[in-house]
């Protein structure tokens, strides 16, 4: 990664932090870079891993395959990247990426429907719309 290119990125995390901290999760960091089991960019929302993406070039499966892992470094539930908007500079604006597994158990977490999964387990959809 050139020197430019994670210029870009580190802004983009501190502009996704801000935006969290500002939404209400005051505990919001950017994680230290360098470990050998990445746990995402983003730390401080629980249960959560976050990897923060600013590239020209967009590879939402690989990137998604990347949180993944980091989700399952972390022991967190839920894994998502969270990609820069082009030629928008808010994080309010960039968009967040997901699998469809955790998009339900997301929102049945939301509606109080079910707990959140342990770590890999995918959701029980029929249990969701039965509620």
């Amino acid at each position: 990664m050139t020197s430019k290119s994670k210029a870009k990125g580190s802004a983009w995390e501190r502009a996704i932090v801000e935006y969290l901290r500002a939404a209400g999760w005051p505990f919001a960091e950017r994680r230290i870079a360098g470990s050998n089991k990445d746990r995402g960019d983003i730390a401080g929302v629980v249960g959560v891993v976050i990897e923060a993406k600013n590239a020209a070039r967009t590879d939402l499966a690989g990137w998604i395959d990347e949180a993944d892992l980091e989700r399952t470094n972390d022991g967190a539930w839920l894994g998502v990247v969270w990609h820069k908007r082009r030629g928008r500079a808010s994080a309010a604006d960039g968009y967040v990426t997901m699998t469809g597994a955790q998009f339900t158990a997301l929102l049945a977490q939301a509606l109080g429907t079910q707990p959140p999964l342990p770590v890999g387990e995918e959701p029980d959809c029929e249990a969701v719309t039965a509620s």
